[in-house]
C-alpha cells in the first residue's frame, strides 16, 4: 500500500505559480509511474500530467503543455508539479495518483483504474 499527501495548494492570481507536493509513504514510489489528476466543481475529474517510473518520459494534458512540469525524486519518494502561469480555468481539487501496472502514456483515457490516490489540494487562481 502507498498513502499520498498533497501540499502547496492554494490562491494565486493569474498568471502567477504554485509547486505542489506529493509525499507518499507506505513504499518505494520508484517502481510506480507517479502522477496528477484534478477536478473542478462540476466537473469530471481529469487528468493533468504524469510520469514514468524511470523518469525518462512525461505526459500532459493539452491545456497545460508549456506551463506545468512533473517531476519525481524517488530518494525524497516525492513527486511534484510545477505550474506557471496558471489560468482562472486551473482551479481545481489537485490529486496525486501513483499505479504500479498503467502506463501513464494512456492515464488521460477515461475509464481507466489507478491504484493509489490522495485526499488532493485546492489550487485556486483568480481573474
Amino acid at each position: 500500500q502507498v498513502q499520498l499527501m498533497e501540499s502547496g495548494g492554494g490562491l494565486v492570481q493569474a498568471g502567477g505559480s504554485l509547486r505542489l507536493s506529493c509525499a507518499a509513504s507506505g513504499r518505494s514510489i520508484s517502481s510506480l509511474a507517479m502522477g496528477w489528476f484534478r477536478q473542478a466543481p462540476g466537473a469530471e475529474r481529469e487528468f493533468v500530467a504524469a510520469i514514468t517510473w524511470t523518469g525518462e518520459n512525461a505526459y500532459y494534458r493539452d491545456s497545460v503543455k508549456g506551463r506545468f512540469t512533473v517531476s519525481r525524486d524517488d530518494a525524497k519518494n516525492t513527486v511534484d508539479l510545477q505550474m506557471e502561469s496558471l489560468k482562472p480555468e486551473d482551479t481545481a481539487v489537485y490529486y496525486c495518483v501513483a499505479d504500479q501496472w498503467r502506463t501513464p502514456s494512456n492515464w488521460h483515457l477515461p475509464g481507466g483504474y489507478l491504484q493509489f490516490w490522495g485526499q488532493g489540494t485546492q489550487v485556486t487562481v483568480s481573474s
